[in-house]
Order: C-alpha cells, then sequence, then structure tokens
C-alpha cells in the first residue's frame, strides 16, 4: 500500500506539488483569520432586564410585568429564548439572541420593544436594561 502512494506520488509529481503549494495557502490563511483568545467567549448573547415593582407580590408582579415583557419580548428580531422570572417586587426577563448577533444592535432591539411595553405596565414600574458584560468579562473582573 505505501509502495503504491510512493510510485503515484513520483508519477504525478505536479499534482502533488499542487496539493502541497494549497495546504501551504490555506494554513497560512488559516493561521492568519483565526482568532486566538486567553479565554474565548462562548456564552450567549443576551440582554437582561430588571423591572422593579416595589412592594408586590410575585404572583402579581408575575401578572402585570413579566408576562407583558416576556410576550412582547417575543417578537423581538433575532432573539432565540425569553426567560421570565418574578420575586418579591422584581422581575427580571432574559432574552438571549441567535449566535452571531451583535450585542449592541441586541441591546438597541431590546431598548425599543421595551419602550413599545412601558405604556402596559402599572404605574410605579420602573425597567433598566442590565450592563453590556458577558459571563467571560466577569470572570475577567474577578480574576
Amino acid at each position: 500500500m505505501i509502495e503504491w502512494i510512493i510510485r503515484r506520488s513520483v508519477a504525478n509529481r505536479f499534482l502533488v506539488m499542487m496539493g502541497a503549494l494549497f495546504l501551504s495557502i490555506w494554513g497560512t490563511w488559516t493561521i492568519i483569520n483565526t482568532p486566538v483568545d486567553a479565554l474565548p467567549d462562548l456564552s450567549d448573547v443576551q440582554v437582561i432586564i430588571k423591572t422593579s415593582y416595589p412592594g408586590q407580590a410575585p404572583q402579581i408582579v408575575e401578572n402585570q410585568v413579566t408576562y407583558p415583557l416576556t410576550t412582547t419580548m417575543l417578537s423581538v428580531p433575532g432573539a432565540k429564548t425569553v426567560r421570565g422570572f418574578s420575586q418579591f417586587g422584581d422581575s427580571y426577563v432574559y432574552v438571549i439572541f441567535e449566535d452571531g448577533t451583535d450585542l449592541y444592535w441586541a441591546r438597541s432591539r431590546v431598548l425599543e420593544y421595551l419602550n413599545q411595553v412601558q405604556g402596559k405596565l402599572p404605574a410605579g414600574v420602573s425597567s433598566e436594561i442590565g450592563p453590556d458584560a458577558t459571563g467571560v468579562g466577569w470572570i475577567f473582573e474577578y480574576a
């Protein structure tokens, strides 16, 4: 088998040289264009909405704040998953986007839809978007 490969390679020198040249060019291109990170960011692009409704029970926060926010955020372009959590006086909505979505584009879309739904929320409710940090960013912060 090895002898056959050697004979075929010697007989087809041009094809072997072209293959080696192709692999060299492809390898060089790959080295130049592959990003190298000490800790690559593998987390999803997500935007967190924290809404405060002081003094309210979790069920009221769920019905009057979390549900309207969650259903509105489902229609944000590029949103893959929307999760809502309610606590005493607080609502957290996580909007997770498709891979490759720009974080700042996602934040601006969420702000647009948040402004649309703000009129449907009860008086005294204040919403804010979480920081534009990823999980890896927090690792760098504390490392």
